[in-house]
């Protein structure tokens, strides 16, 4: 990675996907902030998001210091702290913090200060529910989560013209948007889900009406019919794994892997010639899709199980696979070949 001059985006999403599994995390991440420092950005509006990156890495290996350094260096590239795209970085600062030892409070400061986040980002109850999850106060992200719930169904209800108690009486119907882009309504009921079962609690009226949202996207994604169901990926050893296990699986996703590219393929085609931007396939797994479906006392087989997985998957920024890459670039399905030699092509088969 040292030896190119210039990074691009697909580069970058290539990094996010890769790097951990390389020799040498921690020089890939020294790699991208000097790639940053040196001007060697093609777009330098992403030398946040790059820096971001670096800080990731570092965090997740256990290095504290350089993560507050690449932390603190991709805050200042952003045009300012309140850039919705820095809501990560901070975050990242914050579980460095953490890390770090004796530094607590500011840490909880860091993440205190993200909390109105929470009810207009949809990424925000992901990364600060797991940034206080790292800190072992599961117990406070559980309240900061079902706050922001009850802050939103109450905006609603009064929007409406409901009284403030009817919303602790009876839960309404709620909107949350189309199954591409669900707001952050559904996002802040997912991780308050997620968050109550890890700390063992009850079944509530929110986490009821989190399986309610959850059902009703997929119904709707159901009602698309046909192809692939929410863009559920499967790299090439899960794709072997997936039809060995669930053989009945290949009407679904294709007999083989290249027939399972094409069709996701086509798809992503036809949804950007619709007008719809940000697209993005969801790396999946066996294991996640047959955990879930035992969490659900359901089946992989079932259409709704897998396209409640892929609601779940959705949730991961992690999970998601920017698409589509440069013509020249890596292409998005992790075969090693270049984008326009390798599945943009399918798209026309």
């Amino acid at each position: 990675m040292s030896t190119k001059d210039v990074l691009t985006k697909a580069d970058l999403a290539e990094l996010r996907r890769s790097a951990l599994g390389t020799a040498n995390p921690l020089g890939v991440a020294a790699d991208i902030a000097e790639a940053v420092q040196q001007g060697r950005l093609e777009d330098p509006d992403d030398a946040g998001d790059a820096l971001t990156l670096a800080a990731e890495i570092a965090e997740i290996r256990a290095r504290p210091d350089a993560a507050l350094r690449y932390a603190d260096s991709a805050l200042s590239a952003y045009p300012s702290g309140d850039d919705p795209r820095a809501g990560f970085a901070r975050a990242l600062r914050a579980r460095a913090l953490l890390q770090a030892g004796g530094r607590d409070d500011e840490a909880m400061a860091e993440l205190a200060a993200l909390r109105p986040l929470l009810l207009v980002q949809p990424d925000a109850p992901a990364y600060v529910s797991a940034a206080l999850d790292a800190a072992g106060r599961s117990a406070i992200a559980e309240r900061w989560l079902s706050e922001a719930v009850d802050t939103l169904l109450g905006e609603r209800a009064t929007a409406a013209g409901a009284s403030a108690q009817a919303i602790t009486a009876v839960e309404p119907a709620v909107e949350v948007g189309p199954p591409e882009s669900p707001g952050v309504l559904f996002f802040l009921l997912q991780q308050r889900h997620r968050v109550r079962r890890n700390l063992n609690l009850p079944h509530d009226r929110h986490d009821d009406l989190a399986d309610r949202v959850e059902a009703q996207l997929v119904r709707r994604a159901g009602e698309r019919g046909g192809g692939e169901p929410d863009l559920i990926f499967w790299p090439r050893a899960e794709f072997d794994r997936l039809l060995a296990a669930h053989a009945e699986l290949t009407e679904v996703y294709g007999p083989d892997w290249d027939a399972h590219r094409a069709r996701l393929e086509k798809e992503l085609v036809r949804l950007a010639d619709a007008g719809q931007v940000g697209l993005a396939v969801l790396r999946a797994t066996v294991d996640g899709l047959d955990g879930f479906a035992g969490r659900k006392d359901g089946d992989p087989s079932d259409r709704e199980v897998r396209a409640g997985y892929a609601r779940e998957l959705a949730a991961r920024p992690a999970a998601r696979i920017g698409w589509p890459p440069e013509r020249n670039d890596a292409c998005w399905c992790g075969s090693g070949l270049k984008y326009k030699k390798d599945c943009l092509p399918r798209s026309r088969g």
